[in-house]
């Protein structure tokens, strides 16, 4: 940050060539101020900061002023001559404003709040960097989606894990939940892509983060995490996320009084309000870790005490951390279908509702947004029980269940939506366990998909993440950086796709493509745009063509062909013969297409050789624009993004085959022609060839791991399972004699 003394003193370096005047204080200024010095810096020119009053007398021959607030603005608007920005702008909106007099350029940056101020100094910050500020002319932007997020299942402690714990990223990320370096770092990066919302997901986070007067030996000291080793067969609803002989071997992570943890959550939630964050708690409910057998309190949804206990928790909760803008609840999870007073909603209304009217009985004025998952519960008991709620309150759709890498225009959530009550919105959960590895990247997509999303008269908002892997600092890479990389940060071109877009999705694809010129300059201006573009394409081009398990997240791990062991484990080439394809994309699956050409009927939709052929289309235009790329470039992170389009290419390839091998082995069941069997056949060998290749490519840049909800990969030992497919090829017998 900028510290005052230098806004201060600024004023005497008149001579420099740009000039940043704002008025110091504001957290949200101060950081976007420092990215933008930060930026003019690495270009080579000397930037100074002054105070907004010194504008008149800075001789710069670039001006650049920061009105954070209405008052700011008028002064700045009056004192250039130029045109205000919209009175009824909506919160988050910035204008830019280009004045060249007198041979000096002077860039106002004007607005009503000091997000809109931060978004906007980012903006020209961006174009500093990218060589384009002269190009910058006038400008009014306003979010596109309001709230922006990012879904984050939070491993606190053995003691209270969340729905991704029983994995090695999980685990690997527990002292990083409490660092707060890793917060500042993480928030930071949220702002610089525009994301405004964090949801932090516990299946039960109160023993880590509050002390309830009532129930005050719940509350847990210290970070403490297991030295016994997951596996693969815990029970998929999460009840014994930990087992108790994990429980019994624990290692101590970082020595912590309940209050030392209260203090460190302000903090964060702190920080994250300095970046225009607002910060939830989602639970799954009922689960009891850290408390269960305390004072009488058990996981039976018709426990009195248990009742209690979560109503004062959630009042202390809203009471500790002032920040906090809200809760999301689910009805659904350890829950049964009980009558009357005991029912799930009644239940919900018992703990949360109540406890959240306890908060605002103490606390007036305070606002706590409510946000109700749609997740096993009804909507019109929703309504209906929740209707006196003292506050905002929406409920919230997966929007693409857990696969948003499928279809930029899901049917799911849509079907419901049309039954919302006008008077209702909803948030959407879009949830990726799709791509855990890969650096993503294909603004076509981003930009259609969050355009499709339903306006704000019906949507809230929406948080993006994965339930399988945490979106903390990544623990698989083969080359690693010190301190280990966030994952916002390894895969920063996906997360800016994903909240630029969603702040502005009309951005052309001409501000990607310089992005990455300027940051690989090693690379053919264009070639790495184009590469990333056709090959992340490939992932929900196949999710859109195999969609087993309505799209739960433990049926289908597209990076590895599997499934949750306790589900399918690896999908076979029979898997592939019997699969459905994803309602609404168009595509007709192998079963229904072959029964149509052995029966010589037209094809109604994009057939399975038409996708094998697109899936071909991707890979070879990976692989052809990768090639005209260094292939020994000097820059790492060059070499591992085209290393993970490689790798992505490689994978589309063995899809491919894969399903026409697949559907000439359905054709040869049908009819018993040979030839169909031996295409089959050769399909499947074509298929091995490519797993082989991506599996090298992958495995050289990262490590196998645990994963929760598919269990372990190592794509390496995976091979025998994809070598199998040609022996059930040759060993096939046709229905047909």
């Amino acid at each position: 940050l900028i510290p005052f003394t230098l806004v201060a003193i600024a004023a005497t370096s008149a001579s420099a060539a740009v000039g940043v005047f704002y008025e110091p204080g504001a957290p949200r200024i101060e950081f976007a101020a420092a990215e933008l010095l930060t930026a003019l810096k690495a270009t080579g020119e000397a930037g100074t900061a002054a105070g907004l009053g010194e504008l008149s007398r800075g001789t710069q021959q670039v001006r650049i002023a920061i009105a954070a607030s209405k008052e700011e603005e008028q002064r700045l608007v009056a004192a250039l001559g130029l045109p205000g920005m919209n009175p009824a702008a909506a919160a988050q909106s910035f204008s830019i404003r280009k004045k060249i007099a007198d041979n000096q350029t002077t860039y106002a940056i004007l607005a009503a709040d000091s997000a809109g101020a931060m978004y906007g100094t980012l903006d020209i910050a961006e174009a500093v960097r990218l060589g384009t500020l002269a190009e910058i002319l006038d400008a009014d932007r306003s979010p596109f989606i309001a709230r922006r997020g990012i879904k984050f299942n939070i491993p606190l402690d053995a003691r209270t894990p969340s729905y991704s714990d029983a994995g090695d990223s999980a685990q690997q990320n527990i002292p990083e939940m409490w660092s707060i370096d890793f917060w500042h770092e993480f928030l930071d990066e949220m702002a610089r892509q525009r994301f405004n919302t964090l949801s932090l997901w516990n299946l039960h986070p109160f023993p880590s983060m509050v002390k309830v007067p009532e129930y005050p030996d719940v509350a847990l000291a210290d970070v403490m995490r297991t030295t016994e080793k997951f596996d693969s067969t815990y029970a998929l609803t999460a009840l014994d996320m930990v087992r108790p002989s994990q429980l019994t071997q624990l290692e101590t992570l970082k020595k912590m009084t309940i209050e030392e943890k209260i203090s460190f959550w302000r903090e964060v939630m702190d920080y994250a309000n300095d970046r225009g964050i607002d910060v939830y708690l989602f639970t799954w409910n009922i689960f009891v870790w850290g408390a269960d057998g305390k004072y009488g309190i058990t996981s039976a949804q018709d426990n009195p005490v248990t009742i209690d206990y979560f109503r004062k928790s959630v009042r202390e909760t809203i009471l500790t951390y002032p920040r906090l803008a809200g809760l999301g609840i689910t009805g659904g999870e350890n829950m049964k279908n009980l009558p009357g007073e005991f029912s799930k909603e009644q239940w919900l209304l018992r703990t949360y509702g109540e406890g959240i009217a306890d908060a605002k009985k103490l606390q007036p004025d305070r606002t706590i947004r409510l946000i109700h998952r749609m997740h096993q519960g009804n909507l019109g008991q929703i309504v209906a029980d929740w209707k006196e709620f003292p506050g905002p309150f929406d409920v919230s759709y997966k929007y693409s269940m857990a696969h948003m890498y499928s279809s930029t225009n899901p049917p799911m959530a849509k079907r419901d939506l049309a039954n919302l009550p006008t008077n209702l919105r909803t948030w959407m959960t879009v949830r990726n366990d799709d791509i855990y590895s890969f650096r993503w990247g294909d603004p076509e997509f981003a930009r259609a998909y969050l355009r499709g999303l339903p306006g704000p008269d019906v949507l809230a908002g929406y948080y993006m993440g994965p339930d399988g892997y945490t979106w903390g600092r990544e623990f698989i890479s083969t080359e690693p950086e010190t301190p280990r990389q966030l994952v916002l940060k390894k895969q920063w071109y996906s997360f800016m796709l994903w909240g630029r877009l969603s702040y502005d999705p009309s951005l052309p694809d001409a501000l990607f493509q310089r992005t990455l010129d300027v940051r690989f300059p090693q690379a053919a201006p264009g070639k790495l745009f184009a590469a990333s573009a056709a090959a992340s394409k490939i992932i929900p081009q196949i999710n859109r063509c195999f969609w087993w398990g309505g799209g739960n997240d433990l049926a289908w791990f597209p990076e590895a062909c599997i499934s949750h062991p306790k589900h399918q484990g690896f999908y076979t080439v029979r898997h592939f013969m019997n699969g459905s394809s994803m309602a609404g994309s168009g595509i007709v699956n192998i079963r229904d297409y072959c029964a149509a050409i052995i029966q010589d009927k037209q094809v109604d939709g994009i057939s399975p050789p038409q996708v094998a052929a697109m899936l071909k289309a991707h890979a070879a235009e990976t692989l052809r624009l990768t090639n005209e790329l260094p292939q020994n470039p000097t820059d790492k992170e060059l070499r591992l993004t085209v290393g993970d389009l490689n790798a992505m290419a490689y994978l589309g390839n063995y899809y491919a085959d894969k399903i026409m091998g697949a559907t000439d082995l359905a054709v040869f069941n049908a009819t018993g022609k040979l030839e169909k069997q031996e295409s089959a056949v050769n399909h499947l060998q074509a298929a091995v060839e490519n797993w082989r290749k991506y599996a090298e490519l992958a495995t050289r840049q990262y490590r196998p791991q645990l994963l929760t909800r598919v269990g372990y990969v190592d794509l390496n030992a995976l091979t025998a399972k994809v070598e199998q497919d040609v022996e059930i090829a040759k060993t096939w017998k046709s229905a047909q004699p």
